[in-house]
């Protein structure tokens, strides 16, 4: 219970416009929907633990408290950041004392994922007998950062980050809550909402900072810029988010969209990521994705490394940036990974079958004696230095492994192939 002192307190303009309901929670209507996992939970008056995952300032909080309230449930808040094992028992025995009086706990741990593992498997028996409905909120990928064994006993739950119309819809929000409209121009509206990157609270938190500092006339983007600062974009390198760009990264590329692989580029360098990272994963696309529908990528995805690694940064950047053009703007094939994997399997499959007797080298007599390098053919000295031999081990039958595509130099390879094929149908070789 407040005091009369702290309700008199000034609040922070998104703490006032915290939702009091979950139909005014902005923004995640796929959960939240007539028919959709929160408002099923909450008609059949059946709530499950869950763990709700999404960027910060989406609403888990609020959603976790308004959940609590709408099923007449005790609410108890911890951090694990601020929280250990001793603060884990208090609320339990708690839990259970109000379990005997007939009253449910709703237990929210914010940043859930901080705890250990041992600390996460402490939750697993008071899960399992309904001491606690836990509902856990987390930035980071669950399926990394939690027990298989409490992700099996909850549901995950995934938040967005604000669109833009949600952003808005705070916007006007604001407006009412203060009873007079934002003294920005159209384009510096837009601005804002972009600068909030999806995050409500961000968002709210530079409404006031605009407020502070409204005078005559409308701000423009140029003044809000010196006004507000930009939100620092999301990214982790050691966690999902290093996962989730370098994967958009290497599909844009792949799908041959230059400008998107830029773009993912760029958002890895803001960042922070280390150029040499991603130096390395245009190496593996040019050799993965490109192969020899262009022999010269796997040069130019070398030489970017190395310039880097010469310049440093920001110069060096550029010969990155360059890189991506390149692999993005080169054809594609994958023949020679698929090739490389067939060829893996038929290793395995086959055993340890031997070379055919007529090309293994015979360097002492009883080698030859044993019909080492008999019949071979030196294909130097045949018409179109082409002999049309096997070299498939004895019982096995030929493989295609390698399938070039109609792209690129590939195309010439595939010319070769076949002619060769065609040399060795006349040879008598299948």
């Amino acid at each position: 219970m407040s005091t009369l002192f702290e309700s008199a307190a000034p609040r922070p303009l998104a703490d006032r416009l915290r939702p009091a309901k979950l139909s005014d929670v902005v923004g995640q209507n796929h959960l939240l929907g007539q028919g959709c996992p929160i408002a099923r939970m909450i008609d059949s008056a059946k709530l499950t633990s869950i763990i709700l995952w999404g960027p910060p300032g989406t609403g888990k909080t609020t959603i976790a408290r308004l959940l609590a309230d709408q099923t007449k449930l005790h609410f108890e808040r911890l951090s694990a950041v601020f929280s250990g094992v001793q603060d884990l028992r208090k609320i339990f025995e708690t839990a259970k004392g109000k379990r005997e009086m007939g009253l449910g706990t709703l237990l929210f741990v914010d940043e859930i994922h901080r705890f250990n593992r041992a600390q996460q498997d402490g939750f697993l028996p008071y899960v399992e007998d309904g001491t606690v409905i836990l509902v856990g909120a987390t930035t980071e990928n669950p399926s990394f950062e939690l027990n298989a064994a409490l992700l099996s006993r909850t549901q995950v739950l995934v938040l967005n980050r604000l669109d833009d119309a949600a952003l808005e819809e705070l916007l006007v929000r604001a407006e009412t809550e203060n009873g007079k409209t934002l003294a920005l121009d159209r384009d510096a509206r837009a601005a804002l909402r972009a600068m909030a990157d999806g995050d409500g609270r961000f968002l709210l938190n530079m409404v006031e900072a605009v407020q502070a500092q409204a005078g005559e006339g409308d701000i423009d983007t140029a003044r809000l810029t010196e006004v507000v600062q930009r939100r620092v974009p999301l990214y982790d390198k050691s966690q999902d988010g290093h996962y989730n760009l370098i994967s958009a990264l290497h599909k844009s590329l792949r799908g041959s969209d230059t400008d998107a692989a830029l773009y993912w580029l760029a958002r890895m360098l803001a960042g922070g990521e280390d150029p040499r990272y991603i130096a390395r994963r245009l190496l593996r696309f040019a050799s993965e994705d490109i192969g020899l529908a262009d022999p010269q990528a796997l040069g130019h995805a070398l030489a970017a490394w190395e310039t880097f690694e010469r310049l440093g940064s920001p110069e060096g950047e550029l010969a990155i940036a360059q890189c991506v053009i390149y692999l993005g703007t080169a054809p594609k094939s994958n023949a020679a990974y698929m090739a490389s994997k067939a060829a893996a399997r038929a290793a395995q499959n086959n055993g340890s079958l031997e070379p055919p007797k007529h090309i293994l080298n015979a360097p002492t007599s009883m080698m030859k004696d044993l019909g080492y390098g008999d019949g071979y053919e030196y294909d130097h000295n045949t018409e179109d230095a082409f002999s049309g031999q096997n070299y498939f081990p004895d019982g096995m039958e030929r493989q295609k492994f390698y399938q070039p595509v109609e792209r690129g130099f590939e195309r010439d390879i595939a010319k070769r192939l076949e002619y060769w094929d065609k040399l060795r149908r006349e040879k008598g070789q299948k």
